[in-house]
């Protein structure tokens, strides 16, 4: 994920977290599972932490990447843009970000031809 920096705005980026899920709108990959790789942007001020040098100021990123695990491993979804809106609206209730990108890859996507990777990424902001 190349997120452009917003001026002004800090970030915390967590690339290629990695789980077996179930997701897919075909029987096998219900049943067999795949790998699903997530990227997350983290969008907050880091002023404060930085400054402090206190964790509790920041987005603990081990945390993070715990949850984000959880839940591509969690229940099922049809579509990756479901499973990345669900990380997403998980982040934004669970960490204080004033927004958050997240990018799904399903690189074993049953796709026909050959291809690198398939994936989707979203935007969301706090409401």
């Amino acid at each position: 994920m190349t997120a452009s920096l917003v001026p002004g705005q800090d970030r915390i980026a967590l690339t290629g977290i990695t789980a077996v899920g179930h997701h897919g709108v075909f029987d096998h990959e219900r049943r067999d599972g795949q790998p699903f790789i997530v990227d997350v942007v983290l969008h907050l001020d880091l002023r404060q932490a930085g400054q402090s040098d206190d964790l509790t100021r920041t987005a603990h990123y081990g945390e993070l990447a715990e949850q984000v695990t959880g839940l591509i491993a969690g229940e099922p979804l049809n579509l990756i843009e479901a499973l990345a809106e669900r990380i997403a609206g998980h982040i934004l209730a669970s960490f204080a970000v004033d927004a958050v990108e997240v990018t799904v890859h399903k690189p074993k996507a049953p796709i026909e031809v050959p291809f690198g990777d398939v994936s989707v990424s979203i935007y969301r902001e706090r409401t």
